[in-house]
């Protein structure tokens, strides 16, 4: 069994400036994005699209206002509104936590939106670019909330070996942000790169990444204590699970529809 090694979340201070890991794990999460962004538009089918570095950068800065706005909106309005109610300064306290990918992957949705318009790109094409852009980015996160000791998973066995005493619980736990760095972000990212490494139906890759999401998603809540819990056709889940069900289906939906009436370029 393990014991959470609960580091200081402040990474380091300048001055009165104290700056914490969360948000250096953001850092490091858009900082892959362009990296792994100048890598994929060297890739022939996704170069035939007119991608370049400059579409890169550009788009992050929309990417960074979609991720932060809705990801705490999500928080306020999905997990804690009664709460955020009763203290709104501290909506504005993100440097604390409270980041919700659901919120956030709405608001990069709306914000690359804009950006596929104001860019003059297909909005399809934009989400098949940036899907595999985003696993790791989320991994990152999901360390931040590590360190910051959030999201402590549900009652473990001692007798499991990666078992852990959490900060403030006094049994131990899985570690659930370690299990969802690992599954919803690295596994997702390595299918996905690899998927998207070829020519797909326009929409695939970004249909994908959504149902791909969706289902480790479901799967890793199980080990992760639910913020709340709700019943569908008689079925317990969390709030991450009911989140992510609409996220299977439409995804499936979409994939479907993408195969069904359109074709990569080599094969038109």
């Amino acid at each position: 069994m393990l014991t959470h090694p609960n580091p200081d979340p402040v990474a380091f201070s300048l001055g009165p400036v104290n700056v914490h890991w969360y948000g250096i794990m953001y850092l490091v999460a858009f900082a892959q994005f362009v990296m792994l962004g100048r890598v994929r538009i060297k890739q022939s089918h996704v170069a035939a699209k007119g991608w370049t570095r400059e579409h890169i950068d550009d788009m992050l800065f929309f990417g960074v206002l979609g991720v932060i706005i809705g990801g705490r909106l999500g928080e306020v309005f999905f997990y804690g509104f009664s709460y955020y109610m009763s203290h709104p300064l501290e909506i504005f306290a993100v440097w604390k936590g409270g980041m919700s990918f659901h919120g956030g992957f709405i608001g990069v949705l709306i914000a690359m939106s804009l950006w596929a318009r104001k860019a003059r790109f297909n909005l399809a094409d934009v989400y098949d670019f940036i899907a595999p852009l985003v696993p790791l980015g989320y991994a990152a996160g999901r360390l931040g909330n590590f360190i910051n000791h959030e999201l402590p998973g549900r009652i473990a066995s001692p007798d499991l070996p990666w078992a852990m005493i959490w900060p403030g619980v006094n049994y131990p736990v899985h570690p659930s942000p370690i299990y969802q760095a690992l599954v919803d972000g690295l596994l997702v990212f390595v299918i996905l790169w690899i998927y998207a490494s070829k020519a797909r139906p326009r929409l695939a890759v970004g249909a994908l990444y959504v149902t791909l999401y969706g289902c480790t998603r479901f799967f890793t809540e199980y080990f992760r204590t639910p913020d709340y819990e709700v019943s569908i056709l008689g079925m317990t889940v969390s709030a991450g699970q009911m989140l992510s069900l609409p996220m299977i289906l439409g995804g499936m939906v979409l994939l479907l529809i993408s195969y069904k009436f359109n074709k990569p370029r080599s094969q038109k």
